[in-house]
């Protein structure tokens, strides 16, 4: 029997446990698992989708209430937001990138990090007059 190096174990056991995650985070996105893996990338894929035009509405609307120069730094931010979340997806789903589950499971880390990013948004749409934490208005 051939034994393994820690690092090749510890990124194997990695890999299963992004994939035993994702695989959960699927069926509780109304990917119900009933399908083939096709249909729960074409659903993890729509639910991205979905996140991403939510989070659009709210950089629009944000866009809309800040200063001039307040939507230069937004605009600033969310473009070296979307390259940061492009590549930590990238990085987060290495272990799947032969599996025909890898697009499923970026499609989860992308909505993911998009549900998280348009928490922050939000929270700067509904900054209480003189709150110095909130950019730009």
């Amino acid at each position: 029997m051939r034994s393994f190096p820690l690092r090749r174990a510890a990124a194997i056991s990695a890999a299963f446990m992004v994939l035993a995650h994702s695989t959960s985070r699927a069926l509780a996105k109304d990917c119900d698992g009933r399908g083939s893996q096709t249909d729960l990338n074409l659903c993890a894929g729509e639910n991205f989708k979905q996140a991403d035009a939510t989070l659009n509405a709210v950089y629009a609307k944000l866009l809309k209430k800040i200063s001039p120069a307040g939507q230069l730094k937004l605009r600033a931010a969310q473009k070296s937001w979307i390259a940061y979340r492009d590549a930590q997806c990238a990085f987060e789903t290495l272990g799947t990138i032969d599996g025909s589950i890898h697009s499923m499971v970026v499609a989860q880390c992308l909505e993911d990090l998009t549900e998280q990013q348009t928490k922050r948004l939000q929270r700067q749409l509904t900054c209480q007059e003189g709150d110095v934490s909130c950019g730009g208005q």
